[in-house]
């Protein structure tokens, strides 16, 4: 091996530790996405309260329109001022979910309007409640008609996991920037933090595109 190999196998090693913590902010930020985004969802297609739609196109607006970094950092920084202290680890996950759960709202509340209302009524019909309804009938064809989109959000979900490096939460580009000031090894560096990330999103992206075409196999 040359000594060119060697360094950048070091440097694989080094920054495969911030991989795995890359893996777990994009876990826990699609958990904490997915779950609002649905319940926000059903609020803004069901929901006859006005209140209830105003508060749901603001949040929804000021967490797209502003960046995701500002959100990490009054997380992590700002609430820090009023004595509630969250790790790095914490603020990344909490902020990118609740962004993401701006974004995955919009896409399971176009899927809900796009199923044809007679199956609500329908289901309604032969006694099902209303929470039996969107259970069994609504959000499982939701959840197909949205599967594309879904399998874009959760790539870029890992890919945006890089910005929790600018708040100390140990991933790729923190341990990367690190290694930077220190070897001064800039190519090698980030083209191991490049090749990582694709290790990363590139099989996930596969996967996704595998169950896609079985469901419209099964169809």
């Amino acid at each position: 091996m040359t000594p060119a190999m060697g360094t950048f196998a070091s440097i694989l090693g080094t920054l495969a530790a911030g991989a795995a913590t890359a893996l777990q902010v994009a876990v826990g930020a699609f958990v904490i996405a997915s779950l609002l985004g649905l319940g926000l969802a059903v609020l803004r297609v069901f929901s006859r309260n006005r209140l209830v739609q105003l508060g749901l196109a603001a949040y929804i607006e000021w967490m797209r329109n502003v960046p995701a970094l500002a959100h990490l950092f009054l997380l992590y920084f700002g609430v820090a001022t009023v004595g509630v202290r969250l790790s790095p680890l914490l603020a990344a996950v909490v902020g990118l979910g609740l962004v993401g759960a701006a974004v995955l709202c919009d896409v399971f509340a176009a899927g809900l309007k796009s199923l044809h209302v007679g199956q609500r009524e329908a289901a309604l019909a032969v006694g099902l409640t209303p929470g039996q309804t969107l259970r069994y009938v609504l959000v499982p064809q939701m959840f197909r008609a949205t599967f594309p989109s879904l399998a874009n959000y959760t790539t870029a979900l890992i890919k945006d996991t890089s910005i929790a490096s600018a708040i100390a939460a140990p991933e790729i580009m923190f341990y990367a920037r690190n290694l930077v000031t220190s070897t001064f090894e800039t190519t090698l560096i980030y083209l191991a933090a490049m090749l990582l990330y694709a290790a990363m999103v590139l099989p996930v992206a596969w996967g996704f595109k595998r169950v896609e075409r079985t469901m419209e196999k099964a169809r």
